[in-house]
């Protein structure tokens, strides 16, 4: 894969990032797709319009500067995907999941939105935890430009109040989602700081939030603290486990891939059609 400079942005030549996949597999709600093979959405207080051209993926209106700081971290464009899809396909019941699913990156959000996001994805469907975030982000985050609102802080959140935060349809989650930003903003837990930790201690902190288990934790981990060996397990994937695995399966055979092989089986079961 090479990056070039163009006049419409940066080309992601030869990549194998497949931005339908990527953005529309459960581990991000800002991003849709707007047809014409372009998907957009916004990520670190900036809008990005990625565009399949068939020779590769172009990042519309890109500045090589901004790629570099931004963009190729949040991708995870530095990753060796096919690599991974070889060794993840040598497990015969991953094969064809591994097949459907390659193309699917895994994206480095920023720590605070991917914990609150993932609260706020507990007993909810993908549609209904996009437009709650939309409309948080419409209302307590900031305009970085015409129309674009980062996701909100975890301080503009507490001004904003349990009747602010519920009025965006959080229901039972405000409280959780009001208690860990009082605790970001206290300093009493500082997410990315769960980065250095090994998996397990950084498992544990988060446990301790109210309102969190096991797999909004996993989520966390996955894909917003660079902890590529977590396997969140939803109804979706509980369903392939139970399916296609014995029931003592240990995931974590899949070791640091295994994340990346959570998000093949998600694709898998929930888009192909099956006989």
């Amino acid at each position: 894969m090479k990056a070039v400079k163009t006049d419409r942005g940066v080309l992601l030549k030869g990549s194998d990032l497949d931005i339908y996949k990527t953005f529309d597999c459960g581990q991000c709600f800002r991003f849709e797709s707007i047809g014409d093979n372009c998907v957009a959405g916004v990520a670190y207080g900036k809008r990005l319009v990625l565009k399949d051209t068939g020779d590769g993926v172009l990042l519309e209106g890109v500045s090589a500067e901004e790629y570099e700081e931004v963009w190729k971290d949040y991708l995870d464009m530095d990753r060796d995907y096919e690599e991974i899809n070889r060794s993840l396909s040598s497990y015969e019941k991953l094969q064809t999941a591994a097949m459907t699913g390659y193309g699917i990156h895994i994206l480095n959000q920023e720590p605070w939105e991917a914990l609150c996001s993932f609260i706020i994805s507990q007993n909810n469907n993908i549609p209904r935890i996009k437009k709650i975030i939309e409309k948080l982000c419409r209302l307590y985050g900031e305009e970085t430009e015409s129309g674009v609102y980062a996701f909100p802080t975890p301080s503009a959140l507490l001004a904003a109040g349990e009747d602010g935060v519920a009025q965006c349809g959080c229901g039972f989650r405000t409280r959780y989602i009001l208690g860990a930003a009082a605790q970001v903003e206290s300093g009493e837990l500082i997410p990315e700081e769960l980065i250095g930790l090994s998996y397990d201690q950084a498992f544990e902190r988060l446990l301790q939030l109210k309102g969190v288990g096991p797999k909004v934790a996993n989520c966390v981990l996955l894909f917003g603290l660079r902890h590529t060996e977590a396997f969140p397990v939803d109804v979706w994937i509980k369903r392939v486990m139970d399916k296609y695995f014995e029931p003592d399966f240990n995931p974590a055979v899949f070791g640091n891939h295994a994340g990346i092989a959570q998000q093949y089986l998600f694709y898998n079961e929930r888009y192909q059609p099956k006989e």
